[in-house]
């Protein structure tokens, strides 16, 4: 439907609902004559009269009566549709599609939507986890979280925490049975546990860094893994020595059941970010997502 067309018909609309054209005029906010001309030129694309008029009334025909029986509910569905998607750039409700990685779910995103709603229970934080999803505007989500080195190009990108802390750990019958390695190339003779990055299968590097030296490591062993429970779990048996961020292990470490190693080396994945694309029109609730993330982070 051309513009001109819904013109014409929210005209027709106005004047049937008054049975004037003066008052549907000043409700349309146009001239009479303007309204009045608007009415003909539908009546003649129609090629049917829709109003009987005279100098003192104006009343429906019988085609005027019939196109106001079926177009009414229909400008105002259209109304309707139209205020509700106006409504999701004002105001405290709407929906948030996010997508994250496993870690950054169990890390943050908790945490995360448990303050956000807090301040706004009436938007929707949608949220998937899964490892593989880079592309957020093809897969239809309105922000990802990711470790910042693994960020989309073109994306816009807002730190959701700071580095993480990452430990070297070992059960104390492991180190018992097979000696604690004192510096990381130590680490060659002894049995690694490793983690795979689920999707590209690529497996995950050991960081250290003390000073001015930085360095990769690419451990060796006999198990290799893509999830952080399942590795925890084989180090509590005695199974090798694991490279674990601080929140899965700190616990262990409290225990005793676990022990620390390597504490003089600097050891730290890259902190999370929440990452958008920027447009002209964002909506409201990704809008104030992202200033409760810059207050939650202060």
């Amino acid at each position: 439907m051309k513009g001109a067309e819904y013109a014409q018909l929210e005209a027709f609309l106005a004047v049937a609902e008054r049975c004037n054209f003066r008052r549907a005029a000043a409700h349309l906010g146009l001239a009479p004559s303007t309204l009045s001309q608007t009415v003909s030129n539908l009546e003649d694309r129609l090629g049917v009269q829709l109003f009987n008029r005279t100098t003192r009334s104006v009343s429906l025909t019988g085609g005027g009566e019939q196109l106001r029986a079926q177009l009414q509910p229909l400008l105002a569905e259209l109304g309707r549709a139209v205020e509700a998607v106006a409504d999701l750039g004002v105001g405290d409700r709407g929906q948030v599609r996010l997508v994250c990685s496993r870690a950054a779910a169990r890390l943050v995103l908790a945490r995360l939507a448990v303050g956000f709603h807090r301040e706004y229970p009436r938007i929707e934080v949608d949220i998937t986890v899964d490892d593989g999803i880079s592309n957020i505007v093809e897969s239809h989500y309105d922000a990802g979280v990711r470790v910042g080195h693994l960020l989309e190009k073109d994306m816009i990108a807002l730190p959701l925490t700071g580095e993480w802390p990452l430990h070297v750990v070992a059960a104390p019958a492991y180190l018992q049975q097979y000696g604690r390695p004192e510096s990381p190339e130590d680490l060659r003779s002894h049995n690694c546990l490793r983690m795979r990055h689920t999707q590209s299968g690529t497996v995950f590097p050991w960081r250290f860094q003390r000073g001015k030296r930085r360095f990769d490591f690419q451990p060796s062993g006999n198990l290799v893994v893509d999830d952080e429970a399942l590795s925890l779990e084989a180090l509590l048996a005695g199974e090798g020595i694991g490279y674990l961020l601080e929140p899965d292990v700190q616990a262990h470490l409290s225990s005793g059941d676990l022990v620390s190693l390597l504490t003089d080396w600097t050891v730290t994945m890259p902190p999370f970010y929440i990452y958008y694309l920027r447009t002209r029109h964002m909506p409201q609730a990704l809008r104030q997502l992202l200033d409760f993330i810059k207050r939650w982070r202060e």
